[in-house]
């Protein structure tokens, strides 16, 4: 049994119990806090070279991709519960920009991810996630070519002076993932 199965089946077991035992009157008292995520994307501030590998037409079979070379600068906001991502690369298509708005949820423990294409000057559909284990995972739905999709942002293998970001897209509910977008940040 998990642990958060096995907590799930002790409070409701306590709240069988409350109305036969006054202790069990306190036993919401006895369940973990939800983790403050607050600091989760401090890993990610400061000034990164990045290098990236985007998948040319997601979700068609196609595996032709293209390369560009960058960089990303991170800075806090609202005193660390917001964060400003500006990203600059070139590639065989030229210069492009792209910048993400990072926003920290103090009541559901999550984080928002509002991510503007330079060329478009419009807001992505906002992801929505959190981390555990060091592992961050943000969701979405979103549309692909007019039809509808699902978006998952992962952070992982993150050092001090190393990190990897991929956006995956799933065109059957999550079941399977391909993945769109992989950037490598390395500081030197």
């Amino acid at each position: 049994m998990t642990l958060s199965k096995l907590l799930t089946a002790l409070a409701f077991g306590a709240a069988l119990a409350a109305p036969f035992c006054a202790a069990g009157a306190h036993a919401a008292d006895a369940a973990p806090a939800a983790r403050d995520g607050a600091h989760d994307f401090d890993f990610d501030l400061g000034v990164w070279k990045t290098h990236i590998t985007r998948r040319v037409h997601p979700l068609t079979g196609s595996g032709e991709t293209i390369r560009l070379t960058g960089t990303v600068t991170i800075r806090k906001v609202w005193d660390g519960r917001g964060q400003l991502e500006e990203i600059e690369a070139d590639g065989p298509k030229g210069h492009w920009e792209g910048m993400t708005l990072f926003l920290y949820n103090p009541q559901a423990h999550q984080w928002s991810m509002n991510f503007a294409n330079s060329s478009n000057g419009t807001l992505a559909t906002p992801m929505v996630g959190s981390f555990e284990n060091g592992r961050g995972e943000l969701f979405a739905q979103d549309t692909l070519d007019g039809r509808s999709i699902l978006v998952r942002a992962v952070w992982s293998d993150i050092t001090p002076t190393s990190h990897t970001y991929q956006e995956s897209y799933s065109a059957d509910g999550g079941r399977t993932w391909e993945v769109a977008f992989t950037a490598m940040k390395t500081k030197e």
